[in-house]
């Protein structure tokens, strides 16, 4: 099955978006200093339950561009 070349553009495009959002997310989720993420020093549930959000969420995006990026190679060969 062949992505058209604005389909691919798009999915590529996630892919990044993704990267962008979920690093930021991680970052802030690692800095936190409100006491929902840590306690004492110690990761809480809230914690993990958010870092295991975004870890499924980057490596999802992170495929999809991929596939995106093989869409447009694909187009690039047949062109």
């Amino acid at each position: 099955m062949k992505l058209s070349r604005p389909v691919s553009w798009f999915l590529l495009a996630f892919g990044v978006w993704s990267w962008i959002i979920w690093v930021t997310f991680i970052k802030n989720l690692a800095a936190d200093g409100s006491g929902l993420a840590f306690d004492d020093g110690h990761p809480t549930a809230y914690f993990w339950v958010h870092l295991l959000l975004a870890v499924v969420s980057f490596v999802l995006g992170t495929a999809i561009g991929v596939i995106g990026l093989r869409g447009l190679r694909a187009l690039r060969r047949t062109s």
